[in-house]
């Protein structure tokens, strides 16, 4: 039987769980190192992505958690947890965070603004729809989300959605030159990924009754032939350089 760690510093946790025991699966609340030796696939959630940092940081976890994500075992990122799996974040708070890398893509830490700019979008999910059935629609929620800007020639592309006005005009209102420009500019953005055993969705599939999500994540097989992946760790100063139907039982936004 898998058993599924869940990363158990900050954030939306339990709702995992919670998504986790709706499919019958064994979810583990993930705090130690050790406790990562007991689980074989592992989520990461959305929270707030530098205390999460700083948390993980403090019980010293990320060598442990970069280990686990180059076994091959399977690791999905939602949200702050996308943030934490990418190889280069940009839009980071003064100091950067660390991370555990392993995607090959730049996120952007903050792309769709404050907590007031979070909303719900029907996503386009034709993956999801050929593994898991159901609609090939799916309601997302970006709570304070990230965005991906640009992706390796490894990673495929699992949904994107278009770019809000009002995340244009806040993106406008910015003087930073060049780079806003840039991301203005932008029509759409990726908010799905996945790279051999690492999945990311800069959404929150745990906040709706929609499990699809969960059930592809658990179809995701360690390959053993797989070469382990290459992590780019790091912070902050190196990387401000780089760049159908609704459904139910939204405990958030209902």
């Amino acid at each position: 039987m898998t058993t599924v760690g869940v990363l158990a510093l900050q954030g939306s946790f339990n709702e995992h769980m919670a998504a986790l025991r709706r499919i019958g699966v064994k979810g583990v609340e993930i705090r130690k190192e050790e406790q990562l030796q007991t689980v074989d696939a592992l989520i990461i959630p959305g929270g707030e992505s530098t205390t999460m940092a700083k948390l993980a940081h403090y019980h010293n976890l990320f060598p442990a958690l970069r280990e686990f994500a180059s076994t091959g075992k399977p690791v999905w990122g939602t949200c702050a947890g996308l943030i934490f799996l990418a190889n280069k974040a940009i839009g980071q708070k003064s100091g950067g965070q660390e991370l555990i890398g392993g995607l090959d893509c730049i996120v952007n830490r903050n792309f769709f603004g404050s907590q007031l700019q979070s909303f719900e979008t029907e996503l386009s999910v034709p993956k999801l729809a050929e593994e898991e059935g159901g609609p090939n629609g799916f309601r997302g929620v970006f709570i304070r989300a990230p965005a991906i800007l640009e992706v390796g020639p490894d990673v495929e592309i699992l949904a994107d959605c278009p770019v809000p006005l009002e995340t244009k005009k806040s993106l406008m209102s910015v003087d930073n030159g060049q780079e806003e420009e840039m991301l203005v500019s932008r029509e759409r953005v990726i908010v799905a990924v996945r790279q051999g055993n690492l999945l990311g969705t800069a959404f929150h599939p745990e906040l709706t009754s929609d499990l699809r999500w969960h059930s592809f994540f658990l179809k995701m097989k360690k390959d053993s032939s797989e070469r382990s992946l290459q992590h780019v760790p790091t912070s902050g100063t190196d990387l401000e350089d780089s760049l159908g139907k609704r459904p139910l039982d939204l405990p958030i936004y209902e």
